[in-house]
């Protein structure tokens, strides 16, 4: 009976691993449709962001898309630095940016800056980022391209700035298997999560689903939860993958920040759909189970291989999908880190679980 439960297991585990490889190698040859010119408005929700917002105005100016067929919006969310004064000062001599103050909104956190500035918005397909975000040059136009196939919502690639330190590389190798996941799942129409950093959709489907007044259950997840509606409203969402659509930020600096980080987005994920927390928690307590298997052998010796398995599988499937989402990591690293990501969703969730969460935190 053990044997066939472990069977089973293990072609499970190499099933989906090989459709992760074969839907990302399939979904990246793809190029996205470039010749369509739609009239895009951009939201960006800013709060304490004076270092950042100058890099991201300068980047979205310079966007191969013309000057008419955009408009860009930076709300400020109450910042007590100098975000709005500065973004008014750089946007000045722009005529399609404006910087507005998130002063009427109805929604907390994040949620209410954006939909006060998707309120002010003059076009019908919305983007948006976030204030810390680098958007490649061909970001709107990637964008358009898909928005005329007639896609509800759309998401892309956001890689992080690679650096040399531990919370970087933890954080760029937990990008990759998120992104392996998130894709696919989109890839089978299954789709469950995006990344806000590198997220449209039209501004009919966004009122469709209620904007975010269905999505308060946490601070964050102005993205999942916001997918969440667009699949029980059978939306028709689609991702986009060309590099120079990819969406580029930097990751925190400390393991605390990163930790907070990680349990807004874990808190999030417990308001997800029952099939997805199902699919989610099976798939995660599978790898938990093969990483965890040395200490089983004791139990029975059948447990061995399922060890090696796992990081053999892990290794080939990382090494060959990272260079589609911005990443090379050699053998080794991805050895190491696929293991400390394993344990740090355990501690993630407990952490999640018992903590709270601010959206600028």
């Amino acid at each position: 009976m053990l044997f066939s439960i472990l069977a089973v297991l293990i072609f499970l585990f190499l099933f989906v691993n090989l459709l992760f490889y074969i839907s990302i190698k399939k979904v990246f040859s793809e190029q996205t449709n470039q010749s369509s010119q739609q009239k895009i408005s951009v939201v960006i929700a800013a709060k304490n962001e004076e270092k950042n917002i100058p890099a991201l105005i300068e980047a979205l100016n310079k966007q191969d898309y013309e000057k008419n067929l955009f408009e860009v919006i930076i709300v400020d969310d109450f910042s007590i630095d100098n975000t709005f004064t500065l973004a008014v000062e750089l946007t000045t001599k722009l005529k399609n940016f404006k910087a507005i103050k998130a002063e009427r909104k109805n929604l907390p956190g994040k949620k209410g800056a954006l939909t006060e500035g998707i309120r002010k918005t003059n076009f019908d397909f919305i983007l948006i980022t976030d204030a810390d975000c680098i958007p490649m040059t061909g970001w709107l136009k990637a964008f358009a391209g898909k928005f005329s196939e007639g896609y509800d919502f759309i998401f892309g690639v956001a890689p992080f700035q690679i650096e040399n330190s531990l919370v970087n590389n933890l954080s760029c190798f937990e990008n990759i298997r998120s992104n392996i996941l998130t894709f696919t799942a989109a890839l089978v129409t299954f789709p469950y999560s995006v990344a806000a950093r590198n997220f449209g959709f039209k501004k009919s489907s966004f009122e469709k689903v209620k904007g975010y007044s269905n999505t308060t259950e946490t601070l964050s997840g102005d993205d999942d939860l916001l997918i969440r509606e667009a699949v029980k409203n059978k939306m028709k969402i689609g991702i986009i993958t060309d590099k120079d659509s990819f969406v580029f930020s930097k990751t925190k600096n400390t393991l605390s920040e990163y930790l907070k980080q990680k349990a807004r987005h874990t808190q999030t994920s417990l308001h997800y759909l029952p099939i997805h927390k199902i699919m989610l928690a099976l798939w995660h307590l599978t790898n938990l189970i093969f990483l965890f298997s040395p200490l089983l052998i004791f139990f029975n010796l059948i447990f061995f291989p399922l060890f090696t398995i796992k990081m053999v599988t892990d290794i080939v499937v990382v090494y060959n999908l990272q260079k589609y989402f911005g990443y090379n990591f050699n053998p080794i690293k991805i050895l190491c880190l696929q293991i400390v990501y394993e344990l740090s969703l355990i501690f993630n969730f407990i952490n999640a679980v018992l903590g709270k969460s601010d959206w600028n935190k």
